[in-house]
């Protein structure tokens, strides 16, 4: 794989109750640099928060102490203290960070990294056919690209400014299996429509082509209620609901849907404000 050119941080890592007793011990200033001089190379070498060199062979105390130019006896002191907190397993004698993927959300990195390279390849046409005079470009700007595209899983950088009429493509296929995968209450989608598709490219634009949003927006709708079906009329929400109009999506990011209280008080609570939140001439 290739390397990860960041790795994630939170703000509060020195709030944290491990580090904090890090902090207490007498080597604690070399303890928390090999930490997170840890965390980097798990992101160069971007396998998984597992510290292997190759197929063959895993880094070793020594190994970690010549990389990250630390005396041996301070490497193993830190390594024992991440394995004691936890922070660090070790298994087979293979160093690994717990969690390493969940905590790095590297599958959005892959999902943005494709989404790129389909973006990138448009692009690339649009260029084609200005190239041939099949195109027009907006006269009031000059068109300029800097691109970086490095194949297979290199990372791929992208700074245009404007102004060539194009946009980034509709993942359709994402944004139906990320419905699917979420909304389990809800009906499934089965195809993408000729209407639906129109929908979507809108929606698309109007969330600035952030396929998070979509996804902040399934998970509200399958975590109301009321969307899916308590309710006065047992109405639930669908896919087409959501994507009909610039409306709805909104209402549902902007918490109009969420529960009022949860448990019995749902239903009543709801009773009274129907008239206010939801219109169910819309549906």
């Amino acid at each position: 794989m290739a390397e990860v050119k960041w790795i994630k941080i939170v703000t509060d890592i020195f709030d944290d109750e491990k580090i904090l007793l890090i902090e207490s011990m007498p080597e604690a200033d070399s303890i928390i640099v090999i930490w997170f001089k840890l965390l980097c190379l798990a992101g160069k070498n971007n396998n998984s928060g597992v510290f292997m060199m190759n197929d063959k062979i895993a880094y070793t105390d020594e190994m970690l102490a010549t990389i990250f130019r630390r005396p041996l006896n301070t490497v193993r002191l830190a390594i024992n203290t991440f394995e004691r907190f936890g922070m660090v397993e070790i298994i087979d004698n293979v160093i690994t960070i717990p969690n390493w993927s969940k905590h790095q959300t590297l599958d959005q990195l892959e999902e943005r990294k494709e989404y790129m390279r389909e973006y990138m390849r448009e692009y690339r046409e649009k260029q084609k056919l200005l190239a041939s005079g099949k195109c027009k470009v907006n006269s009031k700007t000059n068109s300029k690209a800097n691109v970086s595209s490095l194949e297979g899983e290199e990372d791929i950088e992208e700074d245009i400014e404007e102004d060539i009429d194009i946009e980034p493509p509709v993942p359709y296929e994402k944004i139906k299996e990320l419905y699917n995968s979420i909304c389990k209450s809800l009906s499934q989608v089965r195809n993408i429509s000729s209407t639906r598709k129109n929908h979507l490219k809108a929606r698309w634009k109007q969330f600035k082509y952030e396929l998070d949003t979509f996804r902040e927006a399934f998970e509200k709708v399958e975590a109301s209620k009321f969307c899916t079906g308590t309710n006065d009329r047992g109405w639930k929400a669908d896919f087409d609901w959501l994507i009909k109009n610039d409306n709805n999506m909104v209402k549902v990011l902007e918490g109009k849907y969420d529960d009022k209280g949860g448990g019995d008080d749902f239903t009543k609570d709801n009773k009274t404000t129907t008239g206010e939140f939801y219109d169910f001439s819309n549906y």
